[in-house]
Parts: C-alpha cells; sequence; structure tokens
C-alpha cells in the first residue's frame, strides 16, 4: 500500500516538474522529496520522473500514476470531509414518525426551519398513533416518535419536551350544541361519542376520560377510529361528537363544527420519543433545533 502523503509528494513534483519548487510547495526540503519519489519508483517497480540536470517530465508510467493519484486523493479528501459532516450531524437521515394532531401545530415550522438550516440531512416523516411509534422504535424503522404521553414504564425509551395542544369539541354541523361559543365537558354528558382506543394512544385516551370523569360521567362511545382523521370523518356523517386536540379545528370545516372548551383550559403535552441507543449526530441536531429538552417518562 502506498501512503497517502507519498501520493500528494509525487503530485507535487509532477505538477511542478521541479524538484526544489515542489519541496517548497509542501513545505519540506529538497533532498527528502527526492528520496520519496525513488522510494515510490522502487515500490511501484518503474520510473516516474525523466531526470537530468533538471527536471524533463513523466514516464508513461508516472503520467497513468498522476491520473490515478489525483483521483484516489480527491476520494480521500472527499472521504474526510463527508465523514466530518455527518460527525456535525449535517449530513444523515432522520425518520421522524408523528401522532396526526402534531401537523397541524408547531411541526411544519420547525420542519422548514430544520430543512433550510441542515439541507444535507434528508427527513423521511410517516404518520403514526402513539403506540405504533414505540413499536417502530423499538424495531429500528423510524428514529425519533413524536407521540402524546405517558408510556408504559420502559428504560430503553427517553422522552423529550416538544409541544403542548389543548382539547376541543367536534360536533356534526347540524347537531344542536354546534352553534355555542364555548362548552364545558359536563354539557356533553349525554352525547354520544366517536373515540379513541386507548391501545393506541393511552396518553390521549386517558386525558379525555380523565376529564370526562372529573365532569361526573363516562362517555358512550358508540364508535372508534384509529386515527384522529378518521375519528373526524366519522363526526361529519353524524355518528357522534368527539373531543380531539384542538390545533385540528378546521379539518373537513364544511361538515364539522368546533366549539373551545371553556375554561379552565385543559391542556396535554406532545413530546420526542428516542431510544437510549440511537444517539446520531443528524437526530441530535434535529432535536436540538426544534428545542427538545428532557423530560421524565411517565
Amino acid at each position: 500500500m502506498i501512503d497517502l502523503r507519498l501520493l500528494r509528494q509525487f503530485v507535487a513534483v509532477a505538477e511542478e516538474l521541479h524538484f526544489h519548487r515542489a519541496a517548497a510547495r509542501l513545505h519540506m526540503s529538497q533532498p527528502p522529496l527526492t528520496a520519496a519519489i525513488r522510494r515510490l519508483e522502487e515500490h511501484v517497480g518503474a520510473m516516474l520522473v525523466l531526470r537530468g540536470h533538471r527536471t524533463l517530465g513523466l514516464t508513461a508510467a508516472g503520467k497513468v500514476l498522476l491520473v490515478e493519484a489525483r483521483r484516489t486523493l480527491q476520494q480521500a479528501d472527499h472521504a474526510l470531509a463527508a465523514t466530518r459532516e455527518a460527525a456535525a450531524g449535517r449530513t444523515g437521515v432522520v425518520r421522524v414518525a408523528y401522532v396526526c394532531s402534531a401537523l397541524y401545530g408547531s411541526l411544519p415550522q420547525r420542519i422548514r426551519c430544520f430543512r433550510r438550516s441542515h439541507p444535507g440531512v434528508r427527513l423521511e416523516l410517516r404518520e403514526a398513533t402513539s403506540f405504533q411509534q414505540q413499536t417502530m422504535l423499538r424495531q429500528g424503522q423510524i428514529d425519533v416518535g413524536i407521540l402524546i404521553p405517558p408510556l408504559p414504564s420502559s428504560a430503553d425509551l427517553r422522552l423529550h419536551a416538544f409541544d403542548s395542544d389543548t382539547l376541543a369539541i367536534a360536533l356534526p354541523r347540524d347537531h344542536p350544541l354546534a352553534t355555542r361559543a364555548s362548552l364545558q365537558v359536563a354539557d356533553l354528558a349525554s352525547e354520544e361519542f366517536v373515540g379513541w382506543p386507548a391501545a393506541e394512544g393511552e396518553g390521549f385516551h386517558a386525558h379525555v376520560m380523565q376529564q370526562c370523569s372529573a365532569a361526573g360521567f363516562i362517555p358512550n362511545v358508540v364508535q372508534e377510529a384509529h386515527g384522529m382523521h378518521a375519528v373526524l370523518s366519522l363526526v361529519a356523517v353524524e355518528t357522534g361528537i368527539a373531543i380531539i386536540p384542538a390545533s385540528m379545528m378546521g379539518f373537513r370545516a364544511a361538515e364539522i363544527a368546533y366549539v373551545p372548551l371553556s375554561a379552565p383550559v385543559t391542556t396535554f403535552d406532545l413530546c420526542f420519543c428516542t431510544t437510549v441507543l440511537n444517539d446520531t449526530p443528524a437526530l441530535q441536531a434535529f432535536l436540538h433545533a426544534a428545542d427538545g429538552r428532557m423530560v421524565a417518562n411517565g
């Protein structure tokens, strides 16, 4: 194997066709450079530089080596630069899954800002429930999830604060409560609900159930839907009403009336979720750009 320093020395001699000028370019004295080229020729087994009272040119073998040496050095420089970019989090891939309500909050703007500040990092985005994201994280299918805590106790997942949201009521357009300026949860006690399965999003489901319990009733869930878009679509066809993230107010607005909950406003958190084993520079750059900070799991 020929080390890169020897190739750089040969390229300098081949381009300058003058040992003294090549030595000055390399910031070294001429005798060691002359000796290095001789060692290279011995290693190759052929003369590379035509010599006389001055350097006259390259042999046929030297011309071939010059082309290949330039290509090798260029590739080595590229490899080093690419490695440094990856180590700094400026290149790579970050696979992101999110609950659908996150796409109606601050996530789109944060994604736009990250893509502008880190154009060399490719973001792959997909929608998934909080439960699905946990499975995908453990199977290495995504790098970060955006979900609603808490999670079942687990040592392999960690949470970082991301965003918050409030609750609102979604009703069919012709519902008697649709014209109200605001509603309390207690106003919904006799209504039929479209629900969200606890298994798919324990955090949001528990938050809604706590609000209903505090208001003195258990919601009458007539149908469940796996996904907030599906929940709202069932509201639109008058299957029932739903308590939803307020950030989604406006979805299918021609068919659905949205009414905010009156004070006190109830909020819930959305968090980044990562595995303890995934700590790539690109992922850390994404979390940092989105102001992620660690929070307790559960």
